[in-house]
């Protein structure tokens, strides 16, 4: 992902979260996204370069049309060979087209070739349509959950991990 990127991946990002989380996460917090802020933010994080943390994007004819990052695995006790899927959107008209598969397929191909065992992700529990994706993927639940405030609101989160193998 490069600083020109930014505009086009919080799109996609603002966009996925107002169509997969509609009904899960309170509308008016959906409402206010704001796609330059996370511009901003994206752009931000992308000069700061964390370590470790990598960003991929999907392209067809020259538009990104997915981005996915992964990095260290980020919430309390890191699990041993863990890394973390921290985020994968699809532009929402693109669902079904191949091209979260091929991001997914992406960041466990670059994370197993770094020498990693496992894959975490953290996924809205109510986020049906996600977590049948990521299942298809290879993940699984592995007993974790936590909650994620949004709003004041407590909303299900559930873990998955993936086996990583070279």
């Amino acid at each position: 992902m490069t600083l020109d990127d930014c505009d086009r991946v919080a799109e996609i990002r603002v966009g996925g979260w107002r169509s997969a989380y509609r009904g899960l996460i309170p509308q008016p917090y959906l409402d206010s996204m704001s796609v330059r802020e996370d511009a901003e933010r994206r752009r931000t994080r992308l000069l700061e370069g964390s370590p470790g943390v990598v960003n991929v994007v999907a392209e067809r004819d020259g538009e990104v049309i997915g981005w996915a990052c992964h990095g260290p695995y980020r919430d309390g006790e890191v699990p041993a060979g863990g890394v973390e899927l921290y985020a994968i959107y699809v532009d929402p008209q693109r669902y079904g087209a191949g091209v979260g598969r091929q991001l997914i397929e992406e960041s466990v191909r670059r994370c197993t070739a770094a020498g990693h065992t496992r894959m975490y992700l953290w996924v809205l529990e109510g986020n049906a349509r996600a977590r049948r994706f990521y299942e298809r993927s290879g993940f699984r639940p592995d007993g974790a959950a936590e909650p994620f405030e949004v709003d004041g609101v407590q909303v299900p989160e559930v873990r998955y991990v993936k086996e990583l193998t070279g």
